[in-house]
């Protein structure tokens, strides 16, 4: 009978499954080849494996980036690794690896690597597992307006394995949601009180949330107000300003003034100098921003009376 003797390097081309002594197979099953890991989780990775069975002093161990003359390291005994590692035996024989607290750093190909007592009966099962880690991130879109429908999405590089549940905060705190927990918190309609920062995070690890995202909701004026300086009476002869005020996101970039259907000018301040009876009447101010549908005016209705009477001011706002 023809004995086959493989050395190291040339297991790296034959991957899958080679000849061994007395026409026993080498072989592996990786019950996945790609992994996806949240960072700080702790994953599992596992391979039903076959070797001669006639060989003797077997020591099976896992490793990470095999590459040509470099013998691979048991990842217990290697220093990144230590500490972090398990190796444990499950159902149908498959032989596990559990890695803890995972990381970026932890992102390698994994596989495992078996020796014997005879320096030219080794196998390295490759390729093996790929790992990547990643985590959360909060994705939202760039303009978000009062009444629309708003959705926040909890994304990652990878897709997560068993389809956990998402679990969202605001402001630290946690959102309840009536709907199905998914990775999509929707606000729906979007409220000014929506304003604030969201954080997402998988159920059973709330302590590894993903960064916040600020959400800032836009809206046209409101509570419109003006005030009057100086207050109190307007004296004939004197000077008086008129001050347009409102909450608005973003800020009200536009202000215009009237006097009944006559424009005044513009800007949040309108000033009277020296006034007289024929400064009487209703004067307007028009606010508006980039969200303003299609206006918001606020009505001001100035009597300026004569003698040092108080002035009148009536405020209306449509």
């Amino acid at each position: 009978m023809m004995l086959f003797i493989v050395t190291f390097q040339l297991l790296l081309f034959f991957q899958m499954r080679v000849l061994g002594a007395f026409g026993q197979d080498w072989s592996v099953k990786y019950t996945q080849t790609r992994k996806c890991a949240l960072k700080g989780f702790t994953v599992y990775m596992s391979g039903d494996y076959r070797y001669p069975s006639h060989l003797e002093g077997v020591k099976r161990f896992w490793a990470i980036n095999p590459g040509r003359k470099v013998e691979p390291v048991d990842l217990t005994t290697d220093p990144e690794y230590s500490g972090r590692t398990e190796y444990f035996e499950g159902r149908n024989k498959l032989f596990y690896l559990k890695l803890m607290n995972v990381t970026e750093r932890d992102e390698h190909m994994y596989s495992i690597r078996i020796t014997t007592n005879i320096e030219s009966q080794r196998y390295l099962f490759y390729p093996g597992v790929t790992l990547n880690v990643t985590g959360l991130r909060v994705e939202s879109p760039e303009r978000v307006s009062e009444g629309n429908t708003t959705r926040l999405t909890c994304t990652t590089t990878c897709p997560l394995p068993d389809r956990p549940t998402y679990i969202w905060y605001k402001n630290g705190r946690r959102v309840d949601r009536n709907d199905e927990e998914t990775n999509v918190l929707s606000l729906r309609p979007t409220r000014i009180e929506d304003t604030g920062s969201y954080s997402c995070a998988v159920r059973g690890y709330e302590g590894l949330p993903s960064p916040a995202a600020a959400l800032s909701v836009r809206y046209s004026p409101k509570n419109v107000s003006v005030s009057i300086s100086p207050s109190g009476e307007i004296v004939e002869g004197s000077s008086v300003t008129l001050t347009c005020s409102c909450n608005a996101n973003p800020p009200a970039d536009e202000y215009s003034w009237f006097k009944q259907k006559q424009f005044l000018g513009k800007g949040k301040d309108y000033t009277i100098s020296n006034i007289s009876s024929e400064d009487g009447g209703e004067y307007k101010c028009k606010t508006s921003n980039a969200e303003a549908v299609p206006s918001v005016v606020l009505y001001v209705a100035v009597v300026a009376a004569l003698c040092g009477l108080a002035a009148l001011l009536t405020v209306l706002i449509w």
